[in-house]
């Protein structure tokens, strides 16, 4: 969340970020005044309490000169302290009320977002490698892997709903060396491997600002007390929840592969076919927690890493620096990679980059000490996929695909597929 002396001592600027994402600004004002309340309540906590001590120091005295005023003072007192207590009770409740305002206004974006209301305005950074070229017509994913039959549609509507799959044979395999690949990659680059839980609880998924982002997407269990996590983004950033870290620690850098859910996939009738967009995906995520000037070269780090995977398999792809209206709640700023995929004759996201500043470390209480008697201060917060599986199998299918049908295995994963060069139909 943002800091309240922030939207309190320059309202300008908050109500310009928000006009930046084509949200409205009255939240501001909302704010402004539900905090004047607040401050207002609190000065007179003070005061009452301030009464009490007098009232402490003054009931002391007589009671040891044994004058007719104790009666008073005690009277007086206890009518002080009813005072308090209702002070404290409604101080909390605007407090409460305050923090509720804040959990709905989105993170400041950075100076050098380019404005725009949607993905039409995003700035393409670079392409690296041309799109792949077939001297036939290549074929969708689904396509090549029914008929490969190393993706099953049907068996996996048939186990749960629509937009679940089942991976079968070498499909499952490639699936598996991709995560495993992955990750080694990413343990290589200073990533520590976490295997984190998949249910997580309410305060958790609201410290990330999930429950803003995907309020509607989660599957929630347990009368929504524990959620199904929608990116293990949400489980690394919350590792150092309410703690007080150690600037020489800094950079902390975690990555996971973890099973992800989201209960609304997407726009109606958009990527109902394939493995695009599905309920339930595996994700490899990447996450950094940094003092503020090392935000910036973290970021260009997990970019970089994210790049490396895509490279490393020869997949072509392109980085796009999202605009104002296209940039998710939590981030500041965010790039997208995007890979090719000659079945749709276009680039879709399969990393998504973003700083967080140090908008989720407020409202996860994570902190550091530049030095053992310095003022703690809020860290920053930065996440990547690294990569999505599902989206990169369906790149491997596409920029691999034979005119025989056949899938060619990158390189890099053959020794992880047991020496398989090869997907071939199976027998």
């Amino acid at each position: 969340m943002l800091d309240r002396r922030l939207i309190r001592d320059d309202p300008a600027r908050v109500r310009l970020g928000l006009r930046r994402r084509s949200l409205d600004d009255g939240i501001v004002d909302d704010f402004l005044a539900l905090d004047a309340r607040y401050r207002a309540a609190v000065t007179a906590l003070d005061s009452a309490k301030a009464d009490r001590n007098r009232l402490s120091a003054e009931f002391a005295k007589a009671k040891a000169g044994g004058t007719d005023a104790v009666a008073a003072l005690r009277a007086e007192s206890a009518s002080v302290g009813d005072a308090i207590k209702a002070l404290e009770t409604g101080t909390a409740e605007l407090d409460e009320q305050l923090n509720l305002l804040l959990t709905g206004i989105p993170n400041l974006l950075a100076d050098d977002v380019p404005d725009g209301r949607d993905e039409s305005a995003n700035v393409v950074v670079r392409r690296v490698l041309e799109p792949t070229r077939f001297d036939f017509e290549p074929k969708h994913h689904w396509d090549i892997g029914e008929r490969l039959r190393i993706l099953d549609f049907e068996r996996g509507v048939s186990l749960a709903r629509s937009r679940f799959t089942v991976l079968a044979g070498d499909g499952a395999r490639l699936n598996r060396a991709l995560a495993n690949f992955f990750l080694e990659q990413n343990r290589t680059a200073g990533f520590t491997e976490i295997s984190p839980p998949v249910l997580v609880n309410r305060e958790t998924v609201q410290a990330t600002g999930h429950l803003s982002k995907f309020a509607d997407a989660m599957f929630a269990v347990e009368g929504g007390e524990l959620f199904l996590s929608p990116t293990s983004e949400v489980q690394l950033v919350n590792m150092h929840r309410g703690e007080i870290l150690d600037g020489g620690d800094l950079p902390v850098r975690y990555t996971a592969c973890t099973l992800c859910f989201r209960s609304e996939a997407g726009a109606a009738g958009k990527d109902t076919r394939g493995l695009v967009r599905q309920h339930q995906f595996e994700k490899v995520e990447m996450v950094g927690l940094c003092a503020p000037d090392q935000s910036a070269s973290l970021h260009e780090q997990i970019v970089g890493q994210a790049e490396s995977l895509l490279q490393a398999l020869e997949l072509p792809y392109r980085v796009v620096l999202l605009c104002a209206g296209d940039t998710g709640f939590a981030s500041q700023k965010t790039f997208d990679l995007e890979v090719w995929l000659p079945g749709q004759n276009a680039y879709r996201e399969i990393s998504s980059c973003s700083n967080c500043g140090d908008f989720q470390a407020r409202r996860a209480a994570i902190r550091y000490r530049s030095a053992p008697k310095a003022r703690p201060e809020f860290v920053h917060t930065l996440n990547g996929s690294g990569l999505a599986l599902g989206r990169t199998l369906v790149a491997v299918l596409e920029n691999y695909q034979q005119a025989d049908g056949s899938v060619r295995v990158p390189a890099v994963l053959q020794s992880y597929m047991g020496g398989t060069e090869i997907i071939g139909p199976r027998v």
